[in-house]
């Protein structure tokens, strides 16, 4: 800046050039010349200010440092010609030409991100568009551009791959009557989607879409017939629905009508709220024969078997009119299936024994958690010896007569290590005798 020239007033932001001749400057990064792992110099133009000084990564990370103009564009030229990522997020970019002005400068960038920049009131003419010509992923989410500059985007980007378009408030979508074949993936969470009719529009814009995250929006049901889904997504593989609205089985079966889907996310949706972990999954995969990876865990044959074992079992009890298509496909395929025998597997807290001292016989219960030292302080009172002076021998009635008494003489042993059953028999004998 020459002698005597006043500063831009701080709220106008600083340039693109500003920030990175600081960000990247001798003084704050390792000086590196040539090609190579790590930074680049690139040689700048012949008397250049900044020629010689500049050390630019390949990945550019410029968010929250206040720029809002391109700066010199011969300097953006000489030193980003190798730049391939460039963030710009939560900055105060507002006008789509000062953006045009270094993108247009950047041949190689493959990956930009506008995220948080204050775009909603800028128009965005076609060509102003032509300078993203090469960006194949493209972030815009938190700029509340309008579905105009979004159409604009799509139509002037041939080989625009993934397209980012979160926390835009967006409660509708405008319909494009130019499709997008490029776009694989289009992450639209946390925005007001409701009704499926606007979804479904995606699918006429964007006829080769792969991936659709969709979560944190409030999308209360899957309209559509199952022949309109099969036509409108033929390529879709991988759907978000997480924290959406749905709370119908029928709206989960409709994801069936996806032909290529293999991928399906799920959690926090008011159906599932009243199941258990072991329902809600089990339940899930069962409706969803295609799907081999559900809220990213991969869905093994074993697992899918017993889910769908599980799912004719849970409708046992149904009315039959209340019995879904896929019930009776399971049915088909496994047949009427027996509930499971419920078996207790926990281990016995409690048992009643006979105890037997002289000849007397009383029944007692014991607890099964106790060591045998405790067993004897239980039966001082039932026998009126002291623990000292008795010997306690464990009789089971079933195999009693072949192996006789087992004597309990370890006192830190646990009794239920002895398999104690109700009606077994614990005889005491004082050790005088």
């Amino acid at each position: 800046m020459w002698e005597g020239a006043m500063d831009p007033p701080e709220d106008e932001g600083r340039t693109f050039m500003e920030v990175i001749s600081e960000k990247y400057s001798p003084e704050n990064f390792p000086y590196r010349r040539g090609p190579g792992v790590g930074v680049v110099v690139p040689m700048g133009p012949q008397g250049s200010p900044m020629k010689d000084r500049l050390n630019l990564p390949s990945i550019l990370v410029l968010n929250g440092c206040g720029i809002s103009r391109a700066g010199d564009e011969a300097e953006i030229s000489a030193f980003c010609a190798h730049v391939v990522e460039l963030d710009l997020s939560n900055n105060k970019l507002q006008d789509w030409h000062e953006i045009s002005k270094i993108v247009s400068n950047i041949p190689n960038l493959d990956f930009l991100n506008l995220s948080s920049n204050p775009l909603s009131e800028s128009p965005l003419d076609a060509s102003c568009a032509e300078a993203f010509v090469r960006v194949r992923r493209l972030v815009l989410n938190n700029t509340h551009v309008s579905w105009e500059t979004v159409h604009t985007f799509t139509r002037e980007i041939p080989e625009l791959e993934e397209l980012f378009l979160c926390l835009n408030e967006y409660e509708a979508v405008t319909h494009s009557a130019v499709p997008c074949p490029s776009l694989r993936l289009l992450h639209i969470t946390d925005n007001n989607l409701q009704d499926w009719g606007e979804v479904r529009k995606f699918g006429a814009m964007f006829p080769c879409l792969d991936t659709l995250v969709m979560a944190n929006n409030s999308l209360a049901s899957i309209q559509d017939s199952g022949d309109a889904l099969h036509r409108l997504f033929p390529k879709l593989r991988s759907i978000n629905l997480h924290n959406s609205g749905l709370n119908r089985w029928e709206d989960i079966e409709k994801l069936n009508c996806f032909p290529m889907l293999e991928e399906v996310r799920l959690l926090g949706i008011p159906l599932l709220q009243t199941c258990t972990n072991t329902e809600r999954r089990s339940l899930t995969v069962a409706h969803l024969p295609s799907v081999s990876v559900l809220n990213g865990s991969k869905v093994t044959d074993e697992e899918r078997e017993d889910a769908e074992r599980f799912f004719i079992r849970y409708h046992l009890d149904c009315p039959e009119e209340e019995l879904s298509y896929r019930y009776h496909c399971l049915v088909t395929k496994y047949g009427k299936l027996a509930p499971l025998a419920d078996i207790d597997l926990r281990p016995r807290c409690h048992a009643k024994v006979e105890v037997r001292y002289e000849d007397r016989v009383e029944m007692l219960s014991i607890r099964l958690d106790q060591t045998v030292a405790e067993l004897k302080k239980q039966l001082r009172t039932v026998v009126q010896l002291s623990t000292n002076n008795m010997r306690v021998y464990y009789i089971d009635k079933e195999v009693g007569c072949a192996f006789g008494p087992e004597e309990m003489k370890y006192s830190t042993r646990a009794l239920h290590s002895y398999n104690i059953r109700d009606g077994d028999e614990i005889l005491v004998v004082p050790k005088s005798k």
